[in-house]
């Protein structure tokens, strides 16, 4: 085959000119094109990454835990979508994080660009201003509203959304309580900047969080085998929340 023979600085100069999509559909090729592109700092994942996240976003310490080019371009090719969230929400132009503005009784949302429905996904949430009275992380179906009247845990306010409020440690599905989490007793409360891990597995219908690198359990089970995307509910207004998809979890 031809394609496999093509030498690198040629693949250099085809790749640059393709989208993630396409890239990935490229390393399907052929052996010699999948080994090219698994090397995740090659001079396409680095063009890539440059061309996509925002100098802003590459020189703070948001994306700290995706460490290559490849993972940096697809942290923010899955990061808050501004065309999926309230009209009181816009992302800022370091493209990772949300900021509420202060509209008095209302709730707002947003969803990450891409939503998935099969494979195990993971990705990190934090607060980086008050939670106010309810901050609820978790997922959301494309129906999910994603704005409300009122001061509501609009994130698992339905069937469509699934979430863990991290102001008193309750998960929401439905419009009720699933109750506490983690399950264990005097479990501490979210801490503004704190890192939360959200472990979405597709393949066994679960959903899961971590923080600090700790486990902290399976938080829903039995989900729809239907598309979920990333999703987050804020009420306090000039909130911020970062979001940073991290590619399949590691296991132990």
């Amino acid at each position: 085959m031809a394609a496999a023979k093509l030498p690198c600085r040629v693949l250099d100069v085809i790749f640059g000119y393709l989208d993630l999509p396409d890239l990935a559909n490229c390393a399907l090729v052929c052996q010699h094109w999948c080994q090219y592109l698994s090397d995740e700092n090659s001079d396409v994942w680095r063009l890539q990454c440059v061309q996509k996240v925002a100098d802003e976003a590459l020189k703070s310490d948001i994306l700290c835990n995706v460490t290559s080019y490849k993972a940096k371009a697809m942290a923010f090719c899955h990061a808050w979508n501004p065309q999926d969230c309230s009209r009181n929400i816009y992302i800022k132009p370091n493209g990772f994080t949300l900021h509420r503005n202060p509209v008095a009784q209302s709730t707002d949302g947003v969803r990450g660009k891409i939503g998935f429905n099969s494979g195990r996904h993971a990705w990190e949430v934090w607060w980086d201003g008050p939670l106010g009275t309810v901050a609820v992380v978790g997922i959301a179906t494309k129906h999910a509203p994603m704005q409300c009247h009122g001061y509501v845990a609009l994130l698992g306010s339905d069937d469509q959304s699934w979430g863990w409020n991290l102001v008193d440690n309750h998960l929401l599905h439905n419009g009720d309580s699933q109750g506490n989490f983690p399950q264990c007793n005097n479990a501490p409360k979210y801490q503004v900047g704190e890192r939360i891990r959200v472990i979405l597995d597709m393949d066994d219908n679960t959903l899961s969080f971590e923080r600090g690198y700790e486990f902290l359990g399976v938080a829903f089970r039995g989900l729809p085998s239907v598309k979920l995307f990333p999703a987050v509910s804020a009420v306090y207004g000039n909130t911020e929340v970062c979001m940073v998809y991290l590619g399949p979890p590691l296991d132990g």
